[in-house]
């Protein structure tokens, strides 16, 4: 697993020397014996990451100011955090691990702070009111090519880039790391002349500093997920072209293969016109593709990941024909209305993602003729495959909205979501259908939602209570009868150790039917 169970107050006592605890003492002195509120909690209860995320505040904004130096090929950094307080605290903590925290100051005044485990525990110099907004400093440095359990980090030959999610972003930055808890991000990235820093939205300034060093600064003008934040540094070159309605598209090419790439890249407006079609106008200020300059087969397990405004790429496979490459590309696109635009609520809801990025990515594929992996070249020719899989699927991989760390990112997210989907469309036909998923991303834009929200929208907008029909299909523990075919039958479970396409001991991200 990727997380560690949380540190409580009284197993952080006894641990004591052994946690490696790092302590201002000058916050200390000065806030003894004055303290009033209580500590915040230090998780979310994710039910997949137990331990990922803290209460008693909510995050507004983060800003991330970043200098890479390439002969050490470390990081230093600072983050400031504008946080609303909903409880009144004495103490609340951050997600952080691998950071070499330097210095902590809330609202300007120096805070005693420790390192336990992945938490970063902050006492300010005095205790916080509920509602009360407040900013967090955190001077601290990395190392992208530092061994931890999990990383973000993707160092290259001349850079990096990073790949947060779904628990990993407190690799990079201190945060509070869950997708229920999205801000907005403003990002500095300065970099020897000769490199460019690269960050998720539209790039606001560039500085030419003293000692040969340039500024990258960017704003993303929407809410962010920390799992979707997009920092890189390379030798690239940014290549901007027009979508459609007049949408700027940034992508941001390894130099040596910006003529190699062109034919991948000039693919985007086409793909932004078919999906707009079908879920509605491009939800933000830009969009664009970055393959990272790695051709490291390990750099990251996935071809592409939909960091918002910016989806990383391996470059070589962006080399291939349209026809191999088309149908994960409309994949990684659909991200930016289900995952990005609206994110999960909580890591259990990650089918709202990657089922609708496979079912609108086969849709285009079986579109233009292309047979998929296994030769079909039909929507319904798959989902009856897939249909004779689900009690194998459920018994191996539990129900398509349970799952848990080790199989987060198996099959039945992927196609067992799109099952999920296209049994409903079955159910109340294209037109509702259409009609529940305009309507799911127009009601929680900008924010997570939950799988029972769109339970709840789906039965609103049909115009019937659908909750039973669509919890049988997400929770239940057998295959239910697909609507519109009768005849299809479901294999009998036999005995397996090993859930559909998993990889155990850590996530692996290649399980969509669109590759």
């Amino acid at each position: 697993m990727r997380y560690r169970s949380r540190v409580t107050a009284p197993a952080a006592a006894l641990i004591g020397t052994a946690t490696a605890l790092a302590v201002g003492s000058p916050a200390r002195a000065a806030g003894a014996g004055q303290r009033t509120g209580e500590p915040g909690p230090e998780t979310l209860g994710d039910p997949v990451f137990p331990a990922l995320g803290n209460d008693g505040y909510r995050v507004s904004s983060y800003h991330l100011d970043l200098a890479y130096d390439p002969t050490t090929k470390r990081v230093e950094g600072t983050a400031t955090l504008t946080i609303r307080t909903n409880l009144a605290l004495s103490r609340f903590s951050l997600d952080a691990l691998g950071l070499d925290i330097r210095t902590v100051s809330v609202d300007g005044a120096t805070a005693v702070w420790e390192q336990a485990q992945e938490k970063l525990r902050i006492t300010p110099a005095r205790p916080l009111a509920a509602d009360a907004v407040v900013t967090v400093r955190v001077d601290y440095a990395a190392d992208p090519r530092a061994a931890l359990s999990h990383t973000a980090w993707v160092p290259t030959p001349d850079g990096f880039a990073i790949c947060p999610q779904p628990n990993s972003a407190h690799t990079v930055f201190p945060c509070n790391d869950h997708p229920s808890d999205k801000a907005g991000f403003t990002f500095r990235v300065t970099v020897p002349s000769g490199l460019r820093a690269v960050a998720n939205g539209l790039l606001t300034g560039v500085e030419t500093l003293s000692g040969g060093s340039t500024a990258y600064s960017y704003r993303s003008v929407s809410p962010m997920a920390t799992e979707l934040v997009q920092i890189a540094v390379g030798d690239y070159v940014i290549k901007d072209r027009q979508g459609p309605h007049g949408l700027p598209l940034r992508d941001v090419v390894p130099s040596a293969r910006a003529a190699a790439l062109e034919p991948a890249l000039a693919l985007t407006p086409g793909l932004v016109t078919w999906l707009e079609q079908r879920l509605g106008s491009f939800p933000f200020e830009t969009y664009g593709l970055l393959p990272c300059n790695s051709d490291d087969p390990n750099a990251f397990d996935f071809t592409g990941l939909e960091t918002q405004t910016l989806t990383l790429y391996k470059p070589n496979f962006l080399l291939q024909p349209e026809r191999a490459i088309g149908s994960h590309m409309m994949h990684e696109l659909v991200h930016s209305w289900f995952g990005n635009l609206v994110s999960p609520a909580t890591w259990a809801d990650l089918w709202l993602n990657e089922g609708h990025a496979d079912f609108y990515g086969l849709l285009y594929r079986y579109e233009r003729g292309w047979a998929d992996s296994l030769g079909l070249t039909t929507m319904e020719a798959r989902m009856q495959d897939t249909y004779a899989r689900g009690d194998q699927w459920r018994h191996d991989s539990g129900p398509v909205a349970a799952p848990n760390a080790t199989n987060l990112f198996d099959s039945q997210r992927y196609l067992g979501g799109v099952l999920v989907l296209y049994a409903f469309r079955q159910l109340v036909g294209e037109d509702v259908f259409h009609a529940v998923e305009r309507a799911f991303l127009d009601r929680f834009r900008g924010c997570s939602a939950t799988t029972e929200d769109y339970i709840a929208v789906a039965s609103e907008v049909s115009g019937q209570d659908r909750s039973g029909f669509l919890r049988d299909w997400l929770y239940g523990t057998k295959t239910p009868r697909m609507p519109g075919h009768p005849d299809w039958t479901v294999t009998p479970v036999t005995s397996s150790l090993v859930a559909p396409h998993s990889r155990r001991g850590g996530h692996w991200h290649e399980n969509s039917a669109t590759l």
